[in-house]
Protein backbone atom coordinates (compact mmCIF):
# COMPACT_ATOMS: atom_id res chain seq x y z
CA UNK A 1 0.00 0.00 0.00
CA UNK A 2 1.23 3.32 -0.63
CA UNK A 3 1.15 6.17 1.96
CA UNK A 4 -1.79 8.24 2.91
CA UNK A 5 -0.05 11.60 1.25
CA UNK A 6 -0.31 13.72 -1.12
CA UNK A 7 -2.94 13.24 -3.78
CA UNK A 8 -4.01 10.42 -1.70
CA UNK A 9 -4.93 12.35 1.30
CA UNK A 10 -6.42 14.49 -0.27
CA UNK A 11 -8.66 12.35 -2.25
CA UNK A 12 -9.89 10.17 0.71
CA UNK A 13 -10.63 13.95 1.83
CA UNK A 14 -12.49 15.39 -1.02
CA UNK A 15 -13.76 12.94 -3.44
CA UNK A 16 -13.75 10.30 -1.20
CA UNK A 17 -15.36 12.64 1.76
CA UNK A 18 -18.44 14.39 -0.47
CA UNK A 19 -19.60 10.67 -1.49
CA UNK A 20 -19.44 9.49 1.95
CA UNK A 21 -21.30 12.69 3.04
CA UNK A 22 -23.97 12.44 -0.22
CA UNK A 23 -24.93 8.21 0.59
CA UNK A 24 -25.17 9.22 4.51
CA UNK A 25 -27.47 11.85 3.09
CA UNK A 26 -29.47 9.24 0.93
CA UNK A 27 -29.51 6.77 3.43
CA UNK A 28 -30.81 9.33 6.15
CA UNK A 29 -33.82 10.20 2.83
CA UNK A 30 -34.32 7.08 2.81
CA UNK A 31 -35.07 6.06 6.12
CA UNK A 32 -37.40 9.33 6.56
CA UNK A 33 -39.03 7.96 3.17
CA UNK A 34 -39.69 4.31 4.36
CA UNK A 35 -41.04 5.48 8.08
CA UNK A 36 -43.09 7.63 6.10
CA UNK A 37 -44.41 5.37 3.79
CA UNK A 38 -44.94 2.34 6.83
CA UNK A 39 -46.55 4.88 9.00
CA UNK A 40 -48.96 6.57 6.35
CA UNK A 41 -49.87 3.08 5.85
CA UNK A 42 -50.36 2.39 9.15
CA UNK A 43 -52.44 5.55 10.13
CA UNK A 44 -54.51 4.76 6.50
CA UNK A 45 -55.85 1.51 8.21
CA UNK A 46 -56.62 3.50 11.63
CA UNK A 47 -58.22 5.97 9.96
CA UNK A 48 -60.61 3.74 7.62
CA UNK A 49 -61.43 1.82 10.42
CA UNK A 50 -62.80 4.73 12.04
CA UNK A 51 -64.60 6.24 9.27
CA UNK A 52 -67.09 3.24 10.33
CA UNK A 53 -68.09 4.83 13.21
CA UNK A 54 -70.13 7.07 11.70
CA UNK A 55 -72.61 5.05 10.42
CA UNK A 56 -72.41 2.45 13.72
CA UNK A 57 -73.11 5.14 16.11
CA UNK A 58 -75.74 7.08 14.23
CA UNK A 59 -78.57 5.75 15.30
CA UNK A 60 -77.50 4.59 18.36
CA UNK A 61 -79.07 6.11 22.20
CA UNK A 62 -76.97 3.83 24.26
CA UNK A 63 -73.30 4.69 23.38
CA UNK A 64 -71.98 2.41 25.67
CA UNK A 65 -74.04 -0.37 24.88
CA UNK A 66 -73.86 -0.23 20.75
CA UNK A 67 -69.34 0.43 21.98
CA UNK A 68 -69.66 -2.86 23.17
CA UNK A 69 -71.37 -5.06 20.74
CA UNK A 70 -68.61 -3.24 18.07
CA UNK A 71 -65.87 -4.11 20.37
CA UNK A 72 -67.12 -7.63 20.83
CA UNK A 73 -68.04 -8.11 16.98
CA UNK A 74 -64.70 -5.98 15.53
CA UNK A 75 -62.90 -8.26 13.25
CA UNK A 76 -59.16 -6.97 13.87
CA UNK A 77 -58.55 -7.56 17.31
CA UNK A 78 -55.08 -9.36 16.37
CA UNK A 79 -54.17 -6.45 14.65
CA UNK A 80 -54.67 -3.41 16.76
CA UNK A 81 -56.22 -2.16 20.25
CA UNK A 82 -59.82 -1.09 20.62
CA UNK A 83 -60.63 1.08 23.39
CA UNK A 84 -64.11 2.49 24.51
CA UNK A 85 -63.92 6.24 26.49
CA UNK A 86 -66.60 7.26 28.19
CA UNK A 87 -68.08 11.15 28.32
CA UNK A 88 -66.03 11.55 31.27
CA UNK A 89 -62.92 10.52 29.69
CA UNK A 90 -62.09 6.99 31.35
CA UNK A 91 -61.39 3.97 28.83
CA UNK A 92 -64.65 1.47 30.29
CA UNK A 93 -63.96 -1.19 27.68
CA UNK A 94 -61.02 -3.20 25.81
CA UNK A 95 -60.65 -5.41 23.53
CA UNK A 96 -57.56 -7.33 25.28
CA UNK A 97 -60.40 -8.37 27.58
CA UNK A 98 -58.01 -6.63 30.26
CA UNK A 99 -58.74 -4.35 32.61
CA UNK A 100 -58.32 -0.78 31.30
CA UNK A 101 -54.98 1.38 32.72
CA UNK A 102 -56.56 4.99 33.29
CA UNK A 103 -52.93 5.98 33.77
CA UNK A 104 -51.89 6.01 30.56
CA UNK A 105 -51.78 9.20 29.04
CA UNK A 106 -53.49 9.74 25.71
CA UNK A 107 -52.55 12.44 23.76
CA UNK A 108 -54.68 11.82 20.63
CA UNK A 109 -57.66 11.61 22.80
CA UNK A 110 -56.99 15.13 24.64
CA UNK A 111 -56.13 16.49 21.14
CA UNK A 112 -59.60 15.04 19.46
CA UNK A 113 -61.72 16.29 22.68
CA UNK A 114 -60.46 19.76 21.45
CA UNK A 115 -60.41 19.54 17.71
CA UNK A 116 -63.29 20.41 15.29
CA UNK A 117 -63.60 17.51 13.29
CA UNK A 118 -63.26 15.30 16.46
CA UNK A 119 -60.49 13.41 15.23
CA UNK A 120 -56.84 13.13 16.07
CA UNK A 121 -53.97 10.87 16.15
CA UNK A 122 -50.88 10.14 17.39
CA UNK A 123 -47.58 8.40 17.85
CA UNK A 124 -45.04 8.00 20.52
CA UNK A 125 -43.73 5.63 23.39
CA UNK A 126 -46.18 4.30 26.31
CA UNK A 127 -44.75 4.21 29.96
CA UNK A 128 -43.90 0.31 29.03
CA UNK A 129 -42.01 1.69 26.07
CA UNK A 130 -43.64 -0.07 23.42
CA UNK A 131 -44.06 2.58 20.13
CA UNK A 132 -47.47 2.39 19.25
CA UNK A 133 -49.89 4.56 16.82
CA UNK A 134 -52.99 5.41 18.48
CA UNK A 135 -56.38 7.70 16.77
CA UNK A 136 -59.28 8.28 18.77
CA UNK A 137 -62.46 9.52 17.06
CA UNK A 138 -65.09 11.45 19.23
CA UNK A 139 -68.55 10.36 19.00
CA UNK A 140 -71.52 13.35 19.66
CA UNK A 141 -75.43 13.21 19.78
CA UNK A 142 -77.15 15.46 17.37
CA UNK A 143 -76.88 18.84 19.75
CA UNK A 144 -73.17 18.24 19.13
CA UNK A 145 -71.98 16.94 22.71
CA UNK A 146 -69.52 13.93 23.70
CA UNK A 147 -70.79 10.69 24.78
CA UNK A 148 -67.80 9.40 24.17
CA UNK A 149 -64.87 8.18 22.02
CA UNK A 150 -63.32 4.86 20.51
CA UNK A 151 -59.37 4.81 20.56
CA UNK A 152 -57.41 2.62 17.80
CA UNK A 153 -53.93 1.56 19.19
CA UNK A 154 -51.79 -0.50 16.97
CA UNK A 155 -48.31 -1.26 17.88
CA UNK A 156 -45.24 -0.03 15.28
CA UNK A 157 -42.71 -2.81 16.26
CA UNK A 158 -43.21 -4.81 13.31
CA UNK A 159 -43.79 -1.39 11.08
CA UNK A 160 -40.13 -1.01 12.79
CA UNK A 161 -38.59 -4.02 12.11
CA UNK A 162 -39.62 -3.96 8.35
CA UNK A 163 -38.37 -0.25 8.52
CA UNK A 164 -34.78 -1.36 9.67
CA UNK A 165 -34.08 -4.16 7.75
CA UNK A 166 -34.57 -1.88 4.86
CA UNK A 167 -32.39 0.43 5.96
CA UNK A 168 -29.90 -1.94 6.75
CA UNK A 169 -30.21 -3.68 3.40
CA UNK A 170 -30.20 -0.07 2.18
CA UNK A 171 -26.78 0.66 3.98
CA UNK A 172 -25.35 -2.57 2.69
CA UNK A 173 -25.51 -1.61 -0.84
CA UNK A 174 -24.11 1.44 0.18
CA UNK A 175 -21.23 0.02 2.10
CA UNK A 176 -20.63 -2.07 -1.06
CA UNK A 177 -20.95 0.81 -3.29
CA UNK A 178 -18.12 2.28 -0.93
CA UNK A 179 -15.95 -0.77 -1.10
CA UNK A 180 -16.10 -1.00 -5.16
CA UNK A 181 -15.59 2.98 -5.48
CA UNK A 182 -12.65 2.40 -2.96
CA UNK A 183 -10.60 -0.20 -4.66
CA UNK A 184 -11.15 1.13 -8.19
CA UNK A 185 -10.11 4.55 -6.73
CA UNK A 186 -7.29 2.81 -4.79
CA UNK A 187 -6.29 1.42 -8.41
CA UNK A 188 -6.51 4.46 -10.38
CA UNK A 189 -4.68 6.62 -7.69
CA UNK A 190 -1.63 3.74 -7.88
CA UNK A 191 -1.87 4.46 -11.60
CA UNK A 192 -1.37 8.10 -11.45
CA UNK A 193 0.77 8.14 -7.47
CA UNK A 194 3.40 5.33 -8.53
CA UNK A 195 4.54 7.04 -12.86
CA UNK A 196 4.63 10.74 -10.69
CA UNK A 197 7.07 8.68 -7.95
CA UNK A 198 9.30 7.68 -10.45
CA UNK A 199 8.83 10.87 -12.48
CA UNK A 200 10.02 12.69 -9.05
CA UNK A 201 12.72 10.14 -8.75
CA UNK A 202 14.15 10.27 -12.39
CA UNK A 203 13.45 14.00 -12.82
CA UNK A 204 16.14 14.11 -9.53
CA UNK A 205 18.57 12.25 -11.52
CA UNK A 206 18.47 14.22 -14.60
CA UNK A 207 18.40 17.34 -12.02
CA UNK A 208 21.83 16.29 -10.94
CA UNK A 209 23.30 15.38 -14.19
CA UNK A 210 22.41 12.09 -14.66
CA UNK A 211 20.89 12.69 -18.49
CA UNK A 212 20.76 8.93 -19.08
CA UNK A 213 17.73 8.32 -16.91
CA UNK A 214 14.92 7.39 -18.72
CA UNK A 215 11.39 6.67 -17.21
CA UNK A 216 9.06 3.83 -18.08
CA UNK A 217 5.96 4.78 -19.55
CA UNK A 218 3.57 2.67 -17.59
CA UNK A 219 0.20 4.23 -19.75
CA UNK A 220 -0.67 5.85 -23.22
CA UNK A 221 -2.35 8.62 -21.97
CA UNK A 222 -1.34 11.92 -20.38
CA UNK A 223 0.76 10.70 -17.50
CA UNK A 224 2.35 8.70 -20.24
CA UNK A 225 2.85 11.87 -22.53
CA UNK A 226 4.40 13.44 -19.78
CA UNK A 227 7.20 10.65 -19.41
CA UNK A 228 7.85 11.40 -23.00
CA UNK A 229 7.80 14.99 -22.68
CA UNK A 230 10.76 14.23 -19.77
CA UNK A 231 12.48 11.13 -21.73
CA UNK A 232 13.03 13.98 -24.60
CA UNK A 233 13.87 16.33 -22.35
CA UNK A 234 16.28 14.58 -20.52
CA UNK A 235 17.77 13.66 -24.12
CA UNK A 236 18.16 17.06 -24.90
CA UNK A 237 19.69 17.75 -21.93
CA UNK A 238 22.26 15.37 -22.91
CA UNK A 239 23.04 16.24 -26.34
CA UNK A 240 23.00 19.74 -25.09
CA UNK A 241 25.26 19.17 -22.11
CA UNK A 242 27.55 17.12 -24.92
CA UNK A 243 27.82 19.82 -26.98
CA UNK A 244 28.59 22.58 -24.49
CA UNK A 245 31.36 20.23 -22.69
CA UNK A 246 32.55 20.01 -26.23
CA UNK A 247 32.35 23.85 -26.56
CA UNK A 248 34.38 24.19 -23.45
CA UNK A 249 37.00 21.94 -24.48
CA UNK A 250 36.90 23.78 -28.33
CA UNK A 251 36.94 26.91 -27.28
CA UNK A 252 39.99 26.65 -24.31
CA UNK A 253 41.40 24.99 -27.44
CA UNK A 254 41.32 27.82 -29.54
CA UNK A 255 42.24 29.90 -26.44
CA UNK A 256 45.45 27.51 -25.86
CA UNK A 257 46.68 27.78 -29.30
CA UNK A 258 47.44 31.72 -29.73
CA UNK A 259 48.43 31.92 -26.44
CA UNK A 260 50.90 29.56 -26.75
CA UNK A 261 51.94 30.85 -30.04
CA UNK A 262 52.09 34.47 -27.82
CA UNK A 263 53.92 32.90 -24.77
CA UNK A 264 56.56 31.12 -27.45
CA UNK A 265 57.60 34.11 -29.21
CA UNK A 266 57.22 36.26 -26.48
CA UNK A 267 60.18 34.56 -24.76
CA UNK A 268 61.46 34.62 -27.87
CA UNK A 269 61.64 37.96 -28.50
CA UNK A 270 62.60 38.71 -24.73
CA UNK A 271 66.08 36.20 -25.60
CA UNK A 272 67.07 37.13 -29.03
CA UNK A 273 65.04 39.93 -30.12
CA UNK A 274 66.70 43.13 -29.70
CA UNK A 275 69.67 41.20 -30.96
CA UNK A 276 67.90 39.93 -34.19
CA UNK A 277 65.91 42.62 -35.77
CA UNK A 278 64.42 39.95 -38.56
CA UNK A 279 63.19 38.06 -35.22
CA UNK A 280 61.69 40.78 -33.29
CA UNK A 281 59.22 41.98 -36.17
CA UNK A 282 58.51 38.17 -37.39
CA UNK A 283 58.04 37.67 -33.23
CA UNK A 284 55.87 41.06 -32.95
CA UNK A 285 53.95 40.30 -36.14
CA UNK A 286 52.78 37.14 -34.84
CA UNK A 287 52.05 38.05 -31.41
CA UNK A 288 49.64 40.91 -32.88
CA UNK A 289 47.90 38.26 -35.02
CA UNK A 290 47.36 35.66 -32.51
CA UNK A 291 46.25 38.75 -29.99
CA UNK A 292 43.66 40.03 -32.69
CA UNK A 293 42.65 35.89 -33.03
CA UNK A 294 42.00 35.93 -29.78
CA UNK A 295 40.30 38.69 -29.42
CA UNK A 296 37.86 37.64 -32.03
CA UNK A 297 37.52 34.44 -30.14
CA UNK A 298 36.32 36.38 -26.95
CA UNK A 299 34.11 38.83 -28.94
CA UNK A 300 32.62 36.00 -30.39
CA UNK A 301 31.52 34.70 -26.79
CA UNK A 302 30.16 37.64 -25.88
CA UNK A 303 28.43 38.10 -28.54
CA UNK A 304 27.11 34.52 -28.06
CA UNK A 305 26.28 35.67 -24.15
CA UNK A 306 24.46 38.89 -25.66
CA UNK A 307 22.21 36.60 -27.71
CA UNK A 308 21.57 34.16 -25.23
CA UNK A 309 20.36 36.94 -22.56
CA UNK A 310 18.68 38.95 -26.02
CA UNK A 311 20.96 41.93 -24.91
CA UNK A 312 22.08 42.59 -28.20
CA UNK A 313 20.79 46.20 -29.77
CA UNK A 314 21.90 46.85 -33.43
CA UNK A 315 23.00 50.40 -33.89
CA UNK A 316 20.78 50.70 -37.45
CA UNK A 317 21.19 52.87 -40.15
CA UNK A 318 21.02 53.28 -44.24
CA UNK A 319 23.62 51.25 -45.35
CA UNK A 320 25.42 50.31 -49.02
CA UNK A 321 25.42 46.39 -48.41
CA UNK A 322 28.07 46.23 -51.81
CA UNK A 323 30.58 48.58 -49.51
CA UNK A 324 30.81 46.63 -46.58
CA UNK A 325 30.50 43.25 -48.43
CA UNK A 326 33.43 44.47 -50.92
CA UNK A 327 35.53 45.01 -47.36
CA UNK A 328 35.05 41.89 -46.23
CA UNK A 329 36.03 40.19 -48.94
CA UNK A 330 38.91 42.17 -48.93
CA UNK A 331 40.03 41.14 -45.25
CA UNK A 332 40.51 37.50 -46.65
CA UNK A 333 41.63 37.90 -50.04
CA UNK A 334 45.15 37.70 -48.88
CA UNK A 335 43.82 34.94 -46.42
CA UNK A 336 42.93 32.97 -49.11
CA UNK A 337 45.94 34.23 -50.87
CA UNK A 338 48.00 32.19 -48.56
CA UNK A 339 46.29 28.82 -48.51
CA UNK A 340 46.64 28.97 -52.06
CA UNK A 341 42.91 29.26 -52.28
CA UNK A 342 40.36 31.71 -54.78
CA UNK A 343 37.88 34.27 -54.17
CA UNK A 344 35.61 34.78 -56.88
CA UNK A 345 33.44 38.08 -56.71
CA UNK A 346 31.59 39.83 -59.81
CA UNK A 347 29.96 42.89 -57.99
CA UNK A 348 27.19 44.28 -59.50
CA UNK A 349 27.27 47.74 -60.65
CA UNK A 350 24.76 48.95 -57.81
CA UNK A 351 21.99 47.92 -55.03
CA UNK A 352 19.29 49.24 -53.34
CA UNK A 353 19.98 50.24 -49.44
CA UNK A 354 19.47 48.12 -47.01
CA UNK A 355 18.59 49.67 -43.30
CA UNK A 356 21.21 47.85 -41.21
CA UNK A 357 24.04 48.07 -38.53
CA UNK A 358 27.08 48.16 -40.95
CA UNK A 359 29.42 46.52 -38.15
CA UNK A 360 27.02 43.23 -37.20
CA UNK A 361 26.34 42.42 -41.24
CA UNK A 362 30.23 42.83 -41.53
CA UNK A 363 31.16 40.11 -38.82
CA UNK A 364 28.57 37.66 -40.67
CA UNK A 365 29.95 38.50 -44.18
CA UNK A 366 33.57 37.76 -42.65
CA UNK A 367 32.47 34.56 -40.63
CA UNK A 368 30.55 32.85 -43.34
CA UNK A 369 33.59 33.63 -45.68
CA UNK A 370 36.26 32.36 -43.34
CA UNK A 371 33.63 29.28 -42.99
CA UNK A 372 34.40 28.58 -46.45
CA UNK A 373 38.09 29.05 -46.76
CA UNK A 374 38.23 26.94 -44.02
CA UNK A 375 36.64 23.87 -45.24
CA UNK A 376 38.16 24.46 -48.42
CA UNK A 377 40.87 22.57 -49.73
CA UNK A 378 44.00 23.76 -51.33
CA UNK A 379 43.09 24.95 -54.74
CA UNK A 380 39.29 25.36 -53.72
CA UNK A 381 37.36 28.12 -54.56
CA UNK A 382 34.48 30.29 -53.20
CA UNK A 383 32.09 32.19 -55.07
CA UNK A 384 30.40 35.20 -53.86
CA UNK A 385 27.26 36.53 -55.70
CA UNK A 386 24.76 39.38 -54.59
CA UNK A 387 21.28 40.14 -56.74
CA UNK A 388 17.99 41.75 -55.61
CA UNK A 389 14.62 39.51 -56.14
CA UNK A 390 11.13 40.62 -54.78
CA UNK A 391 12.59 43.34 -52.50
CA UNK A 392 15.20 41.11 -50.54
CA UNK A 393 19.03 41.64 -51.03
CA UNK A 394 20.74 37.89 -51.93
CA UNK A 395 24.30 37.62 -51.01
CA UNK A 396 25.03 33.83 -52.25
CA UNK A 397 28.39 32.51 -50.67
CA UNK A 398 29.45 28.80 -52.01
CA UNK A 399 32.32 26.73 -51.85
CA UNK A 400 33.49 23.54 -53.22
CA UNK A 401 34.93 21.97 -50.50
CA UNK A 402 34.50 18.99 -48.17
CA UNK A 403 30.72 19.92 -47.45
CA UNK A 404 28.25 18.96 -44.53
CA UNK A 405 27.03 15.54 -44.12
CA UNK A 406 22.95 15.26 -44.68
CA UNK A 407 22.82 14.18 -40.96
CA UNK A 408 24.40 17.56 -39.42
CA UNK A 409 22.65 19.93 -41.60
CA UNK A 410 19.68 20.70 -40.12
CA UNK A 411 21.88 21.18 -36.47
CA UNK A 412 24.39 22.86 -37.91
CA UNK A 413 22.89 26.08 -36.58
CA UNK A 414 22.44 25.62 -33.30
CA UNK A 415 24.82 26.71 -30.58
CA UNK A 416 28.14 24.82 -29.94
CA UNK A 417 27.37 22.41 -32.64
CA UNK A 418 30.07 21.31 -34.85
CA UNK A 419 29.85 18.86 -37.74
CA UNK A 420 33.40 18.36 -38.03
CA UNK A 421 35.44 18.29 -34.82
CA UNK A 422 38.73 18.68 -36.69
CA UNK A 423 38.80 21.74 -37.82
CA UNK A 424 39.40 24.72 -35.37
CA UNK A 425 36.11 26.76 -34.57
CA UNK A 426 34.06 27.48 -31.34
CA UNK A 427 30.23 26.03 -32.62
CA UNK A 428 28.51 29.65 -32.05
CA UNK A 429 30.13 31.14 -35.26
CA UNK A 430 27.01 30.20 -37.06
CA UNK A 431 24.35 30.68 -34.49
CA UNK A 432 25.81 33.98 -33.60
CA UNK A 433 25.31 35.10 -37.57
CA UNK A 434 21.97 33.71 -37.81
CA UNK A 435 20.58 35.56 -35.01
CA UNK A 436 22.52 38.73 -36.43
CA UNK A 437 20.52 37.94 -39.32
CA UNK A 438 17.39 37.24 -37.71
CA UNK A 439 17.52 40.82 -36.30
CA UNK A 440 17.67 42.34 -38.98
CA UNK A 441 14.45 40.86 -40.64
CA UNK A 442 16.55 38.80 -43.10
CA UNK A 443 17.07 34.77 -42.96
CA UNK A 444 20.47 32.85 -43.39
CA UNK A 445 19.79 29.46 -45.40
CA UNK A 446 22.42 26.53 -45.94
CA UNK A 447 22.68 24.30 -48.41
CA UNK A 448 25.35 21.50 -48.69
CA UNK A 449 26.25 18.41 -50.44
CA UNK A 450 29.31 15.91 -48.80
CA UNK A 451 32.33 16.19 -50.80
CA UNK A 452 30.57 18.86 -53.31
CA UNK A 453 30.28 22.08 -50.96
CA UNK A 454 28.10 24.50 -49.00
CA UNK A 455 26.02 27.34 -50.51
CA UNK A 456 25.03 29.88 -47.86
CA UNK A 457 22.23 32.62 -49.17
CA UNK A 458 21.92 35.70 -47.09
CA UNK A 459 18.69 37.55 -47.43
CA UNK A 460 18.54 41.23 -46.09
CA UNK A 461 15.10 43.36 -47.24
CA UNK A 462 15.58 46.33 -49.25
CA UNK A 463 15.29 49.89 -47.08
CA UNK A 464 11.58 51.00 -47.34
CA UNK A 465 10.46 54.96 -46.65
CA UNK A 466 9.63 54.66 -43.28
CA UNK A 467 12.58 52.57 -42.46
CA UNK A 468 14.81 55.58 -43.63
CA UNK A 469 12.83 58.07 -40.78
CA UNK A 470 13.25 55.48 -38.23
CA UNK A 471 16.96 54.95 -39.43
CA UNK A 472 20.04 56.10 -36.47
CA UNK A 473 22.66 57.64 -37.30
CA UNK A 474 25.66 55.10 -37.83
CA UNK A 475 28.19 54.29 -34.56
CA UNK A 476 31.14 52.07 -34.55
CA UNK A 477 30.34 51.50 -30.50
CA UNK A 478 27.68 48.91 -29.52
CA UNK A 479 26.13 48.76 -26.26
CA UNK A 480 26.18 45.50 -24.98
Amino acid sequence: MFAVRGITRRWLFNTFGVILIILFVLIIAFAVVIQNFYYSGVFQILNGRSTELVNIFNDSEDFIQTARLYVENFPDKELMELMVINEDGKVVITSTGFAPDNAQSMPDYTAAMKSKDHFADWHGNLSSGENVMALTRVIVDDNGQSVGAIRYVVSLEEADRKIFIAIAAVCLVGIVILFFIFVSSTYFLRSIVRPVKEISQTAKKIAQGDFNARINKFYDDEIGDLCDTINYMAGELGTADKLKNDFISSVSHELRTPLTAIKGWAETVQLDGFRDKRTLEKGIGIIIKETERLNGIVEEVLDFSRIQEDRMVLIMDKIDILAELDESIYMQRERAHKENKHIVYDEPEILPAVLGDRNRLRQVFINIIDNALKYSNAGGVVTVNVEEVEGFIHIVIADNGCGIPAEHLPKIKQKFYKANQTVRGSGIGLAVADEIVRLHKGTLNIDSVENVGTTVTISLPVIQPEDEAAAEPASEEEKG
